[in-house]
């Protein structure tokens, strides 16, 4: 089984990990990067981009964001992705509005790249309870859900605030047994190789946001003997990825610290089965209770994942505090390389005029 661990690494890594390419050209190759709103350092959507756009910075993507005709939107998670992928996530399920979106729209149709606080200011403050238990303003809420049912899109960001505009609502049409098809497709070209627990569990993402496909709990299967997906059980533990996808790829001589969202650690299962320990997301773990740090990104050394780093600033210096793995056995290259990912941090740390 030794061998078998090995090759899904290389191709975990070799079609996740392409060469750095324009910012256009890697989010159309990505097709979906997760967002995530802490920083620490950055945003997860940029700590997932450095690695794959040529001489990325943080804040690059929300800079660009409206000249490369990008969408905000939710796929098996909330982020980024082309218009490709946002066309395969639309029409979501009609829905009547309230009085209360309905003057949201309203507002919005006349004042392109609104503001959630002009919008409040125009009508006024009320409090809804939100999916986390908590309170948030009632023109927030209508703003996500009108954006989350087509009618708006994010037209560009101010300071991570999103601003929107109307959505054009228009979209190609695709027999939602096509569209499932190439969603699942996808998925499992984004997170290759995708251990079956966790792509089902993305499938059940995917149906609450878009319950018109009809989500089967039959279609990996159906993609399986049609040839478009193939499987394979390792150590009990069922992988699926689209056929014909190529596990070679060369030693990899650069250290990377990677984002707790990255298509390399999202499947959290994979992770332990392929690198042999628990990587976990522990920002909102009490702190007494957390093993790796708030915000732990993960190393990758070769085809290995060897420890992590967490990453503050300190009177303005970047502090890279490094954990590793107890059994791994490290040599010189490994430490020269990590001094260097630590410099390409601090680069890309340093926004644009």
């Amino acid at each position: 089984m030794k061998h078998a661990l090995h090759t899904l690494r290389q191709q975990a890594i070799a079609g996740s990990l392409f060469p750095a390419a324009s910012l256009l050209e890697a989010m159309n190759q990505l097709g979906f990067v997760q967002a995530d709103p802490i920083r620490a350092p950055a945003r997860a959507q940029d700590l997932i981009l450095r690695h794959r756009v040529q001489d990325y910075r943080v804040g690059d993507l929300e800079r660009d964001y409206p000249a490369l005709d990008l969408e905000e939107d939710f796929l098996y998670a909330y982020g980024f992705m082309p218009k490709s992928t946002w066309q395969l996530v639309h029409p979501r399920p009609e829905i009547e509005l309230s009085m209360a979106d309905k003057r949201v729209l309203d507002f919005v149709s006349n004042n392109p790249h609104s503001h959630p606080r002009q919008v409040e200011a125009y009508l006024g403050r009320t409090r809804e309870r939100n999916d986390w238990g908590g309170f948030s303003a009632g023109t927030t809420r209508s703003l996500q859900a009108l954006h989350y049912r087509g009618f708006l899109r994010v037209a560009r960001r101010e300071n991570g605030v999103k601003l929107y505009e109307l959505a054009s609502q228009k979209y190609p049409s695709i027999e939602s047994a096509e569209r499932l098809r190439q969603l699942v497709l996808l998925i499992t070209n984004i997170l290759n190789p995708i251990t079956d627990r966790n792509l089902r569990a993305a499938l059940w993402h995917l149906a609450h946001a878009a319950p018109a496909l009809n989500v089967q709990k039959s279609i990996i299967k159906q993609l399986v003997n049609t040839g478009d997906l193939t499987q394979e059980v390792v150590d009990g533990i069922r992988y699926i990825w689209p056929t014909l996808t190529s596990a070679n790829n060369p030693m990899n001589e650069t250290v990377r610290f990677l984002a707790p969202f990255d298509p390399l650690v999202w499947d959290r299962q994979r992770f332990e089965h392929l690198w042999g320990w628990a990587y976990r997301f522990e920002a909102y773990t009490p702190p007494a209770k957390r093993e790796l740090g708030y915000y732990a990104l993960p190393i990758l050394w070769r085809d290995d994942m060897v420890g992590w780093v967490t990453v503050s600033q300190s009177e303005g210096n970047l502090v890279v505090e490094p954990g590793l793995k107890k059994d791994v056995s490290l040599d010189d290259d490994f430490f020269t390389e990590f001094d260097i990912e630590v410099e390409r941090l601090r680069l890309f740390l340093q926004k644009r005029d």
